[in-house]
């Protein structure tokens, strides 16, 4: 009883502080114990609204908001909570009451800690979602991500440090704000291991529940920014939805779905790739009616239990396959390294006088060829290629983030590029000539590689980097860093 009464002070204090705050600032955002304040003069000049809107992540006009119009503010998240004349309040919760509701910890699998030895940079995952105390790191219309730390109001200084900005102890400088610290950063999809640093000391996110080990001894905060959502329409009076996939190995209890007005909804972040799934309502399996692409269910054991198909979707890259020419061939198909693909997903169709196969693939670099009647073919249309076994496959690189160039060497034949990438093969990958240099694009992860061109088969390092280290050959490698 006697705590109830001093928390009862403690939230009228906090109310009359935050009062006492409105009326010397007539526009200003609070961050208070479980939401942030925003309270704004309609009166005041257009710019300066624009500006407290931007401030807010809150994508909206500051013409159409001086109108009386909150629509955007609303679409936003935001709660009109009082106003009075032309000073408007509205209040955005940090504590999401229905949020991922679970009657068992959050299981963290996989999820991080090293790659290539460089402790604190998440591995690859199939799927993440966050979990949050209160959700003090959420996505802003702008499509910047906020963090929020709350309280720390006596600390000088506070930095935002993570893999999305390499570890640095001099960016993410944070901006202190009425009630704590906050800073918009732009990510793409993906998993992100962080901390804060608050006057020289580091610490984990204490509002963020998913701690992993970062691969040295210490603990990061994870956080996943999405890039789905599962829809499933209807199933209103349903009381439980959930989705699982083979994401998250087929687990029915996990991911559990938020109703909305038209049926339940679920964000995630979901690795690229082929991913199978279906919803589960109310303890029986349903595959997405809004999705035509699907497949025999391999576990199906009776109608009662499970559903008899899957539905399937595909994340990432949009490549063409195309082989021109063979208008007699019986079958065409797709050999090389693509996970979860059988020979059925691997079949081109006659089109015209080419044969095609659309495929979605992840970001990475793939060796392939055409199987024509059970003849390997080589891409005759793709110049890049590599040898494997003594047979010739072509190459290509999804999504690739660095080029290798060397310039000169008009007069060369080959020029191939060798190293820790492909594991020094020999016959390496071909590169290209045009406009007086030879070219390879590849995708990297994050990471050290070493690296040399062969020029008609001799070995040169990278002209144009600097960086380089000594090997068992006295020769020389090139270094890369991909950050």
């Amino acid at each position: 009883m006697r705590q109830a009464k001093y928390t009862g002070i403690i939230w009228i204090l906090l109310i009359c502080s935050i009062q006492t705050l409105f009326a010397q600032k007539r526009n200003t955002l609070v961050i208070a114990d479980d939401r942030l304040v925003l309270v704004m003069d309609l009166k005041v000049p257009r710019a300066e609204m624009d500006s407290i809107l931007n401030v807010a992540g809150i994508n909206a006009k500051g013409a159409i908001v001086k109108k009386g119009d909150f629509a955007a503010i609303n679409n936003d998240g935001w709660q009109l909570a009082s106003r009075q004349g032309d000073i408007v309040r509205f209040e955005r919760l940090l504590i999401d009451v229905n949020y991922n509701p679970q009657s068992r910890p959050f299981r963290v699998t996989a999820f991080i800690p090293s790659i290539d030895g460089k402790p604190g940079y998440p591995a690859e995952v199939k799927y993440g979602v966050n979990k949050y105390a209160k959700i003090t790191v959420y996505e802003l219309s702008s499509g910047l991500t906020r963090f929020i730390l709350p309280g720390f109001e006596r600390s000088k200084r506070v930095f935002l440090s993570g893999s999305f900005n390499d570890w640095s102890t001099l960016k993410g400088a944070m901006q202190k704000t009425d009630g704590g610290w906050m800073l918009d950063v732009k990510l793409d999809p993906g998993a992100y291991e962080y901390k804060y640093i608050v006057d020289g000391r580091w610490m984990t996110d204490p509002n963020n529940l998913q701690h992993v080990d970062d691969g040295a001894g210490n603990e990061n905060s994870v956080y996943f920014k999405y890039n789905h959502t599962f829809k499933l329409a209807g199933h209103t009076s349903a009381q439980r939805v959930m989705v699982a996939g083979d994401f998250n190995s087929w687990d029915a209890n996990e991911l559990v779905m938020e109703k909305t007005g038209k049926g339940w909804e679920r964000d995630l972040y979901l690795d690229d790739g082929r991913q199978a799934y279906r919803f589960m309502a109310d303890g029986e399996w349903i595959t997405d009616p809004a999705n035509p692409l699907k497949e025999t269910n391999p576990e199906k054991i009776n109608e009662d239990k499970y559903a008899s198909l899957n539905s399937i979707i595909y994340l990432g890259e949009p490549v063409l396959f195309k082989l021109a020419g063979y208008p007699d061939a019986k079958s065409v198909v797709l050999a090389g390294d693509f996970d979860g693909l059988d020979e059925s997903d691997r079949q081109l169709r006659k089109k015209g006088s080419n044969w095609v196969l659309p495929l979605v693939l992840n970001a990475g670099n793939y060796d392939y060829r055409f199987v024509v009647d059970g003849k390997p073919v080589p891409d005759p249309a793709n110049p890049h290629y590599s040898i494997k076994s003594g047979e010739e496959w072509s190459f290509l690189a999804v999504k690739p983030n660095y080029t290798f160039k060397l310039r000169g060497h008009e007069k060369a034949k080959k020029v191939t590029l060798n190293g820790t990438l492909n594991n020094w093969a020999p016959d390496g990958y071909k590169m290209t000539f045009k406009d007086g240099e030879w070219t390879i694009k590849l995708h990297l992860k994050k990471g050290k590689y070493l690296y040399k061109f062969r020029v008609d088969g001799d070995w040169i390092l990278d002209p144009d980097n600097r960086l380089w280290e000594q090997n068992e050959m006295h020769t020389g490698n090139s270094v890369l860093w991909v950050e």
